[in-house]
């Protein structure tokens, strides 16, 4: 007997920790008394379903920009095209600014506002510092766009296209984006800093993080398949190579060259900046080889390892074997869920930018 994860509700401290960890839940999951401890479990926790970050969809359609600027999608696939031809880690920054931007304060446009003297923007969060690129990408894509059309496509619907443009020019599936985003008026580093999920979450902290923006379980792993590409810094994974790799991976042949890899490059107390493929094998082709790797318990940052790896990963672990058995499937599911992160919208409206580093004066 186990409960979806998508159904747990769990209580934290002042500093966000959960008071409630994943290996004593695991204890309640697995215990021969499970039914008299979950049922305890429940009435400490509560037991409801999730709740959804506030959606409003009706202002983005497919037809968006049919007449206000046809070309808009040509003009940012034809950007892409050349950022990627010229360096391929331009689809994962891409990709990446698209999903820090969802999860604070919803498809707005906000992480890419710089620090002015009345706002500090998200760019310093701890996710984000060293960590997003492609702001230079962004800047020449918009300077098209207002040469085209100006003050009509907004910055948030600039990430969104070039997100799936992205992902299709490294060889993943095509989406249909809705477009009608505007970009917000405001920032929150307070937001981006507890919002954005963390390389050393659990899984029940990161089932939490994607719960609270109406995501399900399903979504979760789907989206978290993006690490397919991209690379991870060493002070993210440091933690993973020196902790509890050997075990999750069972120490073989293969599993120890690439640790002794990642060790070298990544030392135990030097070279925070390092970088290193988040998907070994194949980093610069979006596929479903990132799940191979997790099977095989070589996942590079913890939260990834944690999909298969978590004693509670019961549904999570499925998806993982899914997903690595059938890239068709992994697909689907990952454009479904992009589609619905891009719809989580801030419900304060806003304007379309000019210059999408400076709200317009």
């Amino acid at each position: 007997m186990y409960i979806k994860l998508d159904k747990l509700n769990i209580p934290r401290s002042k500093t966000g920790k959960e008071l409630i960890g994943t290996r004593e839940m695991a204890a309640f999951f697995t215990s021969s008394r499970s039914c008299v401890y979950l049922g305890m479990l429940i009435c400490v926790l509560g037991y409801q379903a999730a709740s959804s970050s506030a959606q409003d969809v009706s202002s983005l359609s497919l037809s968006y920009y049919d007449k206000r600027c046809p070309t808009a999608q040509q003009i940012v696939r034809k950007e892409m095209d050349c950022a990627v031809r010229n360096n391929p880690r331009n689809a994962a920054a891409m990709l990446r600014l698209h999903f820090h931007d969802c999860f604070v304060q919803g498809c707005d446009g906000s992480v890419l506002l710089d620090d002015t003297v009345t706002q500090v923007g998200e760019k310093t969060a701890y996710q984000n510092l060293n960590s997003l690129i492609g702001f230079d990408l962004v800047d020449r894509i918009k300077n098209q766009l207002e040469g085209e059309c100006p003050g009509v496509v907004s910055c948030a619907d600039l990430l969104a296209i070039g997100a799936r443009d992205a992902v299709l020019l490294v060889g993943g599936p095509y989406w249909d984006v809705p477009v009608g985003r505007k970009d917000s008026k405001t920032v929150s580093l307070d937001l981006a800093n507890t919002d954005l999920p963390a390389p050393n979450q659990n899984l029940v902290t990161l089932v939490s993080n994607f719960l609270g923006k109406g995501l399900s379980v399903q979504d979760m792993v789907a989206l978290l398949g993006s690490h397919t590409i991209g690379l991870a810094r060493c002070v993210n994974f440091r933690d993973r190579i020196y902790g509890d790799f050997e075990i999750t991976s069972h120490n073989d042949l293969t599993s120890q060259a690439y640790l002794s890899k990642l060790q070298s490059s990544c030392p135990e107390s030097s070279h925070d900046n390092n970088l290193s493929p988040l998907d070994y094998v194949s980093p610069n082709v979006f596929d479903n080889v990132f799940y191979e790797s997790v099977l095989k318990g070589q996942g590079l940052l913890n939260s990834d390892q944690e999909l298969y790896s978590s004693l509670v990963g019961f549904e999570t672990s499925d998806l993982v074997k899914t997903y690595a058995a059938d890239p068709l499937i992994f697909f689907q599911h990952f454009s479904d869920a992009m589609v619905k992160m891009g719809n989580i919208t801030n419900p304060e409206g806003g304007e379309v930018r000019k210059n999408c580093r400076f709200i317009n004066s």
